[in-house]
């Protein structure tokens, strides 16, 4: 008996080992059915494991998508950490946005280093942390100017993070460009409007003649840029600085990145067709929009569930018209789609939430005559992203204003590509918009 159990515990406990005759010898009938039982169960296990998580990881996507194995990868590694967050906040250990920007910060965040090209430093601007890029050498010579705002939702990321990191040195060095990266404050400790005075306070710093002079740059060639809420952050500026008839120096061109500059409408033909789309799906954009806007997470639903912005009946017709998807979107990518009424239930929010309302916050709310005053504007969009619709009403209604636009949409692009044109994502549609997006800076700024 004592035999039999030490060949059974042989056989289970150290898997390592080879079974032999002897061994198999040594079991009886009950011992060997038993351990062929744990075999199975473990084999089961393993098969049962490999289904779930091909199951989580996978996403169905549209079939024109850039690399789709590339974006389910990204895409699940990102909803992971999404749900970590919200276990996180639900077990009361932390805001899920902390749990996030943690990840983000171990992962993601690099101190400076500077190359033989470009000089990197840390320091601020207006008081706001940001990472400045310089090219090396060049003599006495006035170099363009850029100010970049990071995308995340206001809420996620760093200019400090490797994908922004790259991004501006990359931009520093091609166009010998001074780059400015800001670090604004993020929700949900600070909500809006902070992070536009963040930019704002940058901007007018960057702007000013001491500053220009201290980094050699040309006061006729500055520009603001960013991506994604960066990018409302830069058409915000942009704005305020074109009617402030106080400030000497303005930026010559505005670059948005796929910006999102409403939050009326989340009905749009783009946010109706690319609603469950990676990385930036419909719920998500509104959780971010009532992070930054310092609301209740409880009125998610209703924020979802609000009428088309054509069929709202607290929208004035001045707002309505600055919107009105059906005459500012082409043929092409208003689609089948129709403005989505009024659901059962829903909860008036535009008064709960004034955010909504306010240019600093959508700009894309903003008068004819104060986009008519802003610069040459670079806009570029993607056809899978909710946020593509905000990108093409504001180019068309700035050249309705009669600013020189370039609108670039991608039919292969996804919400994000650029920033993940570095290794290791590499991504093909990111980096076709990252060399665009230089191009223009170069014969633009």
């Amino acid at each position: 008996m004592r035999t039999s159990n030490q060949a059974f515990l042989k056989v289970v406990f150290d898997e390592h080992e080879n079974v032999t005759v002897c061994d198999v010898a040594s079991l009886g009938l009950e011992t060997l059915c038993l351990h062929a039982t744990v075999m199975r169960l473990r084999w089961s296990g393993g098969v049962l494991l490999s289904v779930a998580a091909a199951y989580y990881v996978y996403t169905p996507l549209p079939s024109a998508v850039s690399e789709p194995w590339k974006l389910i990868l990204l895409d699940a590694l990102f909803r992971s950490f999404i749900h970590a967050g919200d276990a996180a906040q639900a077990l009361g250990l932390c805001h899920s946005v902390h749990m996030l920007n943690s990840v983000v910060s171990r992962l993601e965040v690099i101190e400076p280093w500077s190359s033989p090209t470009v000089r990197v430093t840390d320091s601020a601007l207006g008081g706001v942390p940001a990472r400045v890029f310089q090219p090396v050498g060049g003599g006495a010579k006035l170099r363009r100017g850029v100010l970049y705002f990071h995308g995340g939702g206001w809420a996620l990321g760093s200019g400090r993070m490797r994908s922004y990191d790259l991004l501006c040195r990359r931009m520093a060095e091609e166009l010998d460009t001074v780059v400015v990266s800001v670090d604004y404050r993020l929700a949900p400790d600070s909500v809006f409007p902070d992070q536009y005075h963040d930019a704002l306070a940058a901007s007018r710093a960057f702007l000013s003649p001491e500053v220009l002079q201290h980094f050699g740059v040309n006061p006729a060639r500055v520009g603001v840029s960013g991506d994604s809420s960066g990018g409302n952050l830069a058409a915000a500026v942009a704005q305020r600085i074109s009617a402030d008839d106080s400030m000497s120096v303005k930026f010559s061109i505005q670059a948005l990145i796929y910006p999102v500059l409403q939050a009326l409408d989340l009905n749009t033909p783009s946010y109706q067709q690319n609603h469950n789309v990676p990385i930036l799906h419909r719920h998500l954009m509104a959780r971010f929009w009532l992070i930054y806007l310092g609301a209740d997470p409880s009125l998610l639903p209703h924020l979802l569930s609000s009428p088309s912005s054509l069929l709202h009946p607290s929208i004035s017709p001045s707002i309505r018209s600055h919107l009105n998807w059906t005459s500012l979107l082409a043929a092409k990518h208003q689609k089948h789609y129709l403005p989505v009424g009024i659901e059962t239930g829903s909860r008036e929010v535009t008064g709960i939430v004034p955010g909504l309302v306010d240019v600093r916050a959508a700009p894309l709310l903003a008068e004819q005559g104060i986009l008519g005053r802003t610069p040459r504007a670079y806009v570029m969009t993607c056809e899978f992203d909710v946020l593509r619709d905000d990108g093409l009403m504001y180019a068309r209604r700035l050249q309705d204003a009669g600013v020189t636009v370039t609108s670039v949409h991608y039919d292969d692009g996804f919400h994000g590509c650029m920033v993940f044109s570095f290794w290791p994502f590499l991504s093909s549609v990111g980096q076709r918009s990252l060399d665009n997006y230089i191009q223009w800076l170069d014969h633009n700024l």
